[in-house]
């Protein structure tokens, strides 16, 4: 069991680590890299966002059987566009699945 858990620990490893060193297209020199990145910032203000929340109630509301394929394609592309700046907005936390893989089999080893 031991052997098998080591060896499984040494592959994740492994992979995970030529994914790492594997996408090294920025090819820039240190003194053309700027010391602090510089921050954006996404967030949205309650304002904004019952603003958009009030556009997406609109919109559903709407009678759309006298429209043409035209404005009913615009809506979508409006709403695609709100949830996308919605979500952009909201802070999310994602973890990929070899994180998750070690997050899981160290939680196991410890328990």
């Amino acid at each position: 069991m031991k052997k098998s858990v080591f060896f499984l620990m040494v592959m994740i490893f492994t992979l995970s680590a030529s994914m790492a060193f594997g996408n090294s297209t920025n090819l820039k020199s240190d003194s053309e890299k700027s010391a602090v990145p510089a921050k954006t910032e996404n967030k949205l203000s309650a304002e904004e966002i019952s603003r958009l929340t009030k556009r997406v109630e609109e919109i559903r509301s709407m009678d759309k059987t006298n429209m043409t394929v035209k404005e009913k394609r615009e809506m979508r592309k409006e709403l695609k566009e709100i949830k996308k700046n919605v979500k952009r907005s909201g802070g999310t936390i994602v973890i990929g699945g070899v994180s998750l893989l070690l997050i899981i089999i160290i939680i196991i080893l410890l328990v």
